[in-house]
């Protein structure tokens, strides 16, 4: 059906209703056409998600991308339906009613859940129950820290986002509302679909929470309405704007809204309503028209409030064109980064070979960020309350804080799950790069977010630090064990793990240049030796870019072993070739900063760097098992497979064997065995 925008829309009670109703509609549709899907949440959410559309989100359906839109989180990502119906109705170019009847399908644009790239106007990906919130509050700090850096001719707009009662049980929620609060996020509005259901039946079944208590004790405006009364919904809406503090707007709503018989009941929540059910909602809710088929009347309304913000767009884009700032703002969303920002690392290079200092590479990359942060101004930092430990802080960098949104650090607080996914929506809503730090072994506490950093495929750094039993007495509930194969398993995820001072600002150079992947920089707590050697580095000669490469090649005529290490135990194969080459024994080290980056070479500089024919040696102080794919045996691995102990670091390496001698002796062995 072609449709040409008119004349301004109809906002009357009854024709938001029927607007309403599109969404509706066109939910069930798509649900029982899958056979699969939630078509209750869209159906009860309708209401408000019309009232926001068509009265306060700030878009252009033709101008998706618009730096300055308002941000539309579905954080209760199984009701895709909803979020889908609307970029369709509303005229987004690439949401056609073939995707919509393509729901769920394989390669199909509307995804099961939705995918942050699939469609423009599907901000995050969502489905991970509380994810989404999280996201929508790095969303709004954004805006914050934005605004604050090239004022509001520039940016100036709101995040929304769409909870649902799991949302909020999720335990991340807490962190995020949390942290909304402290910064006082006043241009941030959570509309909570109040429906009292669940998977299992009512929610009564599992929480008894006084939802507006909790918000308001985090510091936030909360109100409590009617979901399915349009005057509520505008008022509410309205105040939101116009408080202070970020909002809260409990929407007390029927999931699966004029359904006879399903309305009010937990059948609704994940499965079609099935036929006999959607002929009687349509006859209940006055609706005559075959499935997928919009009354054009209808079409043509959602479709003139696609650009009812047209006006705004081109306003914004002269003010943009007459800004002073709007050349390193445009840089900033085009992730374009500085120029010449690689060569700011030349002097730091240059002393660490001179110097060659013995440093945790966390203080390395410390002195990296002392060189970096002050030249890339999006790079943003914080940690969870570990600052000091993870060296995350640069010299001279501002603290973000409610009354001056002009820093580059954040603290987080305790809080890794809400840190990493505030992240996520930093680096979502553009213009940041975040970076955030805490212990590796607490990756477990913010790995469902960093698994969506890379499902989404976005910027976002992870600062780890204390990353092996060499922490020492801190003991076993600090020494990450399994995280650095448990990490490596996440797709389209690098993990780097330097060896010195050299290797960190390399791996921080590749993390920066990576802008379509998330990165995880592995650093130690104890000093560690410089190894390498070339007086001539340069930015161009970034070795750790290429994954792995030849630290140290045997002085002796034919390499017989070839060790392979990453991080601190790098160190310690340099010294076992040592006593190896006294023994006649030929051996190259190998340090492996990035394997990721390393599978990516072509197979003729791979099998140059780790020796053909040669024995094969594995060295780290983690679970060994991913290496076999490099030493082609599972058995060619010193490393650790026990929970650590506490005590000094060097005596807790000792014990579990990350010695010099106990890797030649391990070398020696081998070679008898024939392997």
């Amino acid at each position: 059906m072609t449709v040409t925008p008119s004349s301004p829309i109809d906002l009357t009670s009854d024709s938001l209703l029927q607007m309403s109703n599109c969404i509706r509609f066109l939910s069930m549709d798509a649900v029982e056409k899958a056979q699969s899907g939630h078509p209750g949440m869209p159906m009860g959410m309708a209401d408000v998600a019309t009232v926001l559309f068509t009265k306060f989100l700030k878009f252009d359906a033709q101008n998706p991308l618009w730096p300055d839109r308002d941000r539309f989180v579905l954080s209760a990502g199984h009701g895709s339906m909803l979020l889908y119906s609307l970029l369709y109705l509303n005229g987004f170019s690439d949401m056609k009613l073939e995707d919509l009847k393509s729901f769920r399908e394989l390669n199909s644009k509307t995804a099961g859940h939705p995918e942050y790239g699939f469609a423009s106007g599907i901000e995050t990906t969502t489905g991970p129950l509380g994810q989404g919130l999280g996201n929508a509050v790095g969303m709004a700090l954004a805006e914050e820290i934005l605004r604050a850096n090239f004022g509001s001719d520039l940016i100036n707009h709101r995040t929304f986002t769409i909870v649902g009662d799991g949302c909020l049980m999720e335990g991340i929620s807490q962190e995020a509302i949390s942290l909304a609060g402290h910064f006082k996020l006043s241009k941030l509005t959570v509309l909570f679909d109040d429906n009292h259901i669940s998977i299992d039946g009512n929610t009564s079944l599992s929480t008894s929470d006084n939802t507006l208590l909790r918000f308001e004790a985090s510091g936030w405006h909360v109100q409590q309405i009617d979901g399915h009364s349009f005057s509520e919904i505008e008022d509410a809406l309205q105040k939101a704007q116009e408080n202070p503090l970020p909002s809260l707007i409990a929407c007390r709503t029927k999931i699966a809204f004029g359904a006879p018989s399903k309305e009010g009941t937990s059948k609704a929540h994940g499965a079609p309503l099935g036929a006999d059910e959607i002929a009687k909602t349509r006859e209940n809710l006055n609706w005559t028209s075959p499935p997928f088929e919009i009354p054009e009347n209808l079409l043509n309304a959602w479709r003139v409030n696609g650009r009812r913000s047209e006006d705004s767009l081109k306003a914004w884009e002269k003010r943009c064109s007459l800004s002073p700032l709007s050349q390193d703002f445009n840089r900033r969303i085009k992730k374009e980064l500085p120029e010449g920002w690689e060569e700011k690392l030349i002097p730091l290079v240059a002393q660490v070979l001179k110097d060659r200092p013995k440093l945790a590479t966390r203080q390395c990359s410390q002195k990296v960020l002392d060189h970096l942060v002050p030249f890339i101004p999006e790079l943003i930092g914080g940690s969870a309350d570990l600052t000091e430990s993870n060296n995350t802080m640069a010299q001279g960098a501002a603290i973000i804080s409610p009354l001056d949104f002009k820093g580059q650090y954040i603290h987080y607080g305790i809080r890794e799950h809400g840190m990493a996914s505030l992240m996520n929506g930093l680096a979502l809503h553009g213009g940041i790069i975040p970076f955030g730090g805490t212990f590796l072994v607490f990756s477990d506490y913010l790995r469902p977010s960093l698994r969506l950093s890379a499902l989404m495929g976005i910027q976002v750094i992870y600062v780890l630090t204390h990353d092996s039993i060499g922490l020492g007495e801190d003991g076993p509930t600090h020494q990450p064990i399994e995280h650095l194969a448990s990490l490596r398993l996440i797709p389209n995820l690098l993990v780097f793990r330097p060896a010195d001072g050299i290797e960190t600002a390399e791996c921080w150079i590749a993390a920066l240049k990576m802008s379509n992947a998330p990165s995880v920089l592995a650093l130690s707590r104890q000093g560690l030796p410089t190894l390498r050697e070339d007086t001539s580095w340069s930015p161009a000669h970034n070795l750790s870019e290429r994954g792995a490469y030849i630290l140290k090649e045997t002085a002796l005529k034919l390499r017989k072993v070839t060790l392979l290490a990453t991080g601190s135990e790098v160190s310690l194969a340099v010294e076992a070739q040592k006593e190896l080459e006294k023994m006649s024994i030929a051996t190259a080290v190998i340090s492996m900063p990035c394997s990721e980056l390393f599978d990516a070479q072509d197979l003729t500089y791979k099998e140059t760097v780790l020796g053909k024919g040669t024995l094969k040696i594995s060295i780290e102080a983690g679970c060994g098992e991913s290496w076999a794919k490099y030493t082609e045996n599972f058995e060619h691995h010193i490393g650790i497979n026990t929970f650590g102990a506490s005590g000094k670091g060097p005596d807790v390496l000792k014990h579990f064997g990350f010695t010099s001698d106990h890797i030649v002796n391990f070398v020696q062995h081998h070679l008898k065995q024939g392997d």
